[in-house]
């Protein structure tokens, strides 16, 4: 599992941040006003309480109408305080949701933009795991920051001010001992550090193993394997549990340790404050009840900084995770190349290599030439490459060495979208999105009208059960019960009859399917095919008997091709296949 590694310096993620809360500064700019507006009613709160305590100043000296003016203000102030405090919380709820909507469709976006290789090469879960949690966290952390920082900071500097101004003396000691706190959290933030990045890694880890855990219940449950999963979840799960106790436990240590020190400022000010009222100083009790009210003000911002620092290096470590996904390379462009038009079906491959690791060579050498319309059957032994030559054909790889050409250009010279249109796929793994069955079959041909779809799906044997479904084609695949492996596959071919591409590509199109019904579709097969170039990879050879030519692949080389018949009587690799699965 990786760790952030693009981002590691916060400084770094706190700059990419700020560029996407830039992107919204209407809500910016009320922020920081209301906040101000919050600041400014609260301090002006102790100077109203403090001229009331002087309206007090003795027994049969009260004076109540000067009272009656403060109380007053003091309600007007506090409504005042309140509205802008709820203001300035609407403006960081509004930035903070538009950056993470942001940020998440960004990645996104990425994930579109991936080359198959990382897909391949990551965990589905911690990509995710990314997407969806370290984005709510971040979510989270940068909420609090705008909601404490700025006004912490401007609380601060506003009572800094006042004491300065009432007091050089007794300010300058309680600026002199704050620098101690913000020590204390700077310490504990920087060493709390490697705990939330080991927290937010392990989550992104565990998130990973139960997403395959879900998706592999069936083999899992085969092969009586629950006791052993469950031990590895249990692993993950302590040591999750440790990550995020120790990332928990130095963090509180903040909060406490800043407070001991603002309480000896606080402490430091009442006894010196107290001596100046009894010797009869510049101070009066109403004075020295302000200028403690703004000693504990003016302290308390000490230990929300301090708080939300410590939550900011847990946010900044999921932006860090956010941001790593989003700096992935990405599949090279191709906006400069040429759409694909008026596609036949001839195809050429030219000393094609490739390899998925440099360390073991996969293809060497490959040529092939397949003319329009040609039915090419792909077989071999598990390894062989079969697979791969689809994903090259199909440009999810990039060759290596050599071209593969369409219509004598160069596939990388063509539009990824342009070529892969022109293909239609039928894969042994089926693959259907959360929708409708209309809308799974309508996926390669949106325009198809529902006479186009029914019919299609009638040549695919698909539309008696469709029909015996509550909902019929508008039935919500997955609220309808299970459907079965091969029910699947039925929609899957049904989406490629319905497309109707100059090429196909099936991969053990029929595997799921019952002999009778595949016999069945084989001749909606055979009109499909008619005149349209397709690759055939087939592991059952009595499928691809009648096929023009068949290209026996080992090691990433075509060792022998020819016609059935043919490579029967050559009594080669072929024939050895063959007759090791009818002997």
């Amino acid at each position: 599992m990786s760790t952030p590694k693009t981002n590691k310096n916060d400084k770094g993620v706190l700059k990419r941040v700020l560029k996407y809360v830039g992107k919204y500064p209407v809500s910016l700019i009320g922020s920081l006003v209301f906040a101000l507006l919050t600041v400014a009613a609260t301090l002006y709160i102790p100077v109203l309480f403090g001229d009331a305590i002087d309206c007090i100043v003795g027994e049969g000296r009260v004076d109540f109408v000067g009272l009656k003016s403060v109380f007053v203000k003091a309600a007007v102030t506090a409504l005042v305080a309140a509205l802008a405090q709820w203001l300035t919380s609407l403006c960081n709820n509004r930035i903070s949701c538009n950056v993470v909507r942001d940020l998440r469709a960004d990645a996104f976006e990425k994930l579109g933009k991936l080359p198959l290789q990382y897909i391949d090469t990551h965990g589905h879960g911690d990509t995710v795991s990314r997407v969806v949690a370290d984005a709510d966290q971040f979510s989270d952390g940068l909420l609090m920051g705008f909601t404490q920082f700025f006004t912490g900071i401007t609380t601060i500097l506003g009572t800094i001010a006042f004491m300065l101004i009432t007091n050089a003396k007794i300010g300058l000691v309680v600026v002199l001992l704050t620098p101690a706190s913000l020590l204390v959290a700077r310490f504990v933030s920087t060493h709390t550090h490697k705990f939330f990045v080991e927290q937010t890694v392990t989550r992104g880890e565990q998130t990973a193993f139960v997403e395959e855990a879900i998706s592999g219940l069936k083999t899992t449950q085969a092969f009586a394997h629950e006791r052993e999963n469950e031990k590895k979840f249990e692993e993950m799960n302590a040591r999750l549990e440790r990550a995020s106790l120790k990332a928990t436990f130095y963090s509180s240590l903040t909060n406490p340790s800043t407070r001991f020190i603002n309480n000896l400022v606080y402490a430091a000010v009442a006894i010196i404050g107290a001596f100046d009222v009894a010797t009869g100083g510049v101070f009066t009790v109403g004075g020295l009840t302000k200028f403690l009210s703004y000693a504990n003000q003016y302290t308390k911002p000490f230990n929300e900084i301090s708080g939300v620092i410590t939550e900011l290096k847990g946010a900044f470590t999921c932006a860090a995770r956010i941001f790593e996904l989003i700096d992935e390379t990405e599949e090279t462009s191709d906006e400069e190349n040429e759409t694909l038009v008026g596609v036949e079906g001839n195809i050429c491959l030219e000393k094609v290599d490739f390899s998925y690791t440099k360390e073991r060579k996969l293809i060497e050498g490959l040529s092939l030439t397949v003319q329009r319309g040609q039915r090419v059957a792909i077989v071999g032994r598990t390894g062989s490459g079969k697979t791969t030559l689809i994903n090259l054909l199909m440009r999810f790889y990039d060759v290596d060495g050599g071209a593969v050409r369409l219509e004598g250009r160069d596939i990388r010279t063509i539009t990824r979208k342009s070529l892969r249109e022109s293909y239609g796929m039928v894969l042994q793994d089926t693959w259907l999105k959360n929708g409708t069955v209309r809308e799974n079959i309508k996926m390669g041909r949106p325009s198809a009208s529902d006479e186009e779809m029914i019919a299609a799906a009638k040549a695919a044997h698909a539309h008696g059960f469709i029909k015996r479904m509550e909902k019929g084609y508008d039935t919500v695949l997955g609220e309808s019960g299970v459907l079965s492996e091969g029910q699947k596959q039925l929609l899957c071919i049904t989406r490629v009859m319905l497309a109707l591409p100059p090429m196909l590509i099936l991969d053990e199109a029929t595997s799921s399917i019952d002999t009778r019904t595949e016999r069945k579709i084989g001749d909606a097969f055979d009109a499909l095919m008619e005149g349209r170039t397709t690759f055939i990879v087939a592991h059952r050879l009595s499928t691809i008997v009648h096929a023009d030519v068949i290209l026996v692949m080992e090691k990433g080389r075509v060792v022998e091709q020819g016609k059935h018949a043919e490579l029967l009587q050559k009594g080669g690799a072929y024939a050895a296949l063959y007759n090791g699965q009818f002997a």
